[in-house]
């Protein structure tokens, strides 16, 4: 089984990959900056767990199988 992500970076996550969609990639170390400088006073940890929830909807929508 997978890891289980919170609400709160599932929340995260689809909003800012809904305003900001052009500025997502596949890359993680990119979209984890620009987490970074969107949530400035996350925790790290939060920070990367929503860079990295973000990068797997970017793959998802890239193959189709994400229906938001």
């Amino acid at each position: 089984m997978g890891r289980v992500r919170t609400k709160l970076v599932k929340r995260l996550g689809m909003t800012l990959f809904k305003q900001y969609e052009g500025m997502f990639t596949r890359d993680f170390e990119h979209n984890k900056q620009i987490v970074g400088q969107i949530l400035r006073h996350a925790p790290k940890k939060i920070r990367n767990q929503v860079a990295g929830y973000i990068t797997r909807l970017v793959r998802r929508r890239e193959e189709g199988t994400l229906i938001i």
